[in-house]
């Protein structure tokens, strides 16, 4: 008899995103952390890429001011993460502390079990990288205007990930509350597509973890920035 193993978890494979620009975003990551001088990093797919577009005005405001380097990447899932991990984009970084939120990608694509596991992948390979860095481990954002299925399973998901936290290196923040509403929807003021956070929203994500940041990161709480 032969006796079938799991397959392989896709979500914890390194492989490089087959997208046009991904690449040259990457390397100018490369780029950015070889020059040094970063306190904070961000880790992410478009959610969070878009503090530099939608979010500038959030993110000039919160984390400039700290030396962050954000890595995000547009459509980024754990598994391109953890390639460009083992391709540069912490090499000769020693932040402060390192925020990280992936996986909604991997919605669709992976098990819970397995998105969970891309998730904790991606903590172990910062903590290798960057070993004196704390954590900040946010929870997977929900998306799509109403409950779905996938959402069951990013749930699912946010609920393992959350055992990752130590309470002294990794911690965890699961703010979903402040973009889903008791009923399951999503308002369309802070996220207009149901995934990605308005200038509105990218404020009151900011705000919801500013107090966490600024204790993990070691100074002072800022107050919300004016609307």
């Amino acid at each position: 008899m032969v006796l079938m193993g799991r397959a392989e978890n896709t979500a914890t494979t390194p492989v490089p995103k087959e997208k046009s620009g991904w690449l040259a975003r990457h390397e100018s990551i490369n780029t950015k952390a070889k020059q040094g001088g970063i306190d904070l990093v961000y880790i992410g797919d478009s959610i969070v890429q878009q503090f530099e577009t939608k979010g500038k005005e959030v993110w000039d405001y919160y984390y400039a001011p700290r030396r962050t380097l954000n890595l995000g990447i547009s459509g980024d899932r754990t598994q391109h993460v953890l390639w460009r991990i083992d391709h540069g984009n912490l090499d000769g970084v020693k932040p402060k502390l390192t925020i990280i939120m992936i996986g909604q990608n991997n919605g669709g694509h992976n098990t819970a079990q397995e998105i969970a596991e891309g998730v904790t992948a991606v903590v172990q390979r910062v903590q290798a990288k960057c070993p004196e860095s704390k954590i900040l481990l946010l929870a997977i954002f929900q998306r799509r205007p109403q409950i779905t299925p996938e959402r069951a399973v990013l749930d699912e998901a946010n609920a393992t990930i959350a055992k990752l936290a130590d309470n002294k290196t990794i911690h965890y923040l699961n703010i979903n509350s402040v973009f889903v509403k008791p009923d399951g929807s999503i308002p369309a003021d802070l996220m207009p597509d149901f995934e990605h956070p308005s200038p509105l929203g990218n404020k009151v994500w900011a705000e919801a973890i500013e107090s966490k940041v600024a204790e993990l990161f070691g100074d002072k709480s800022l107050a919300p920035l004016k609307r």
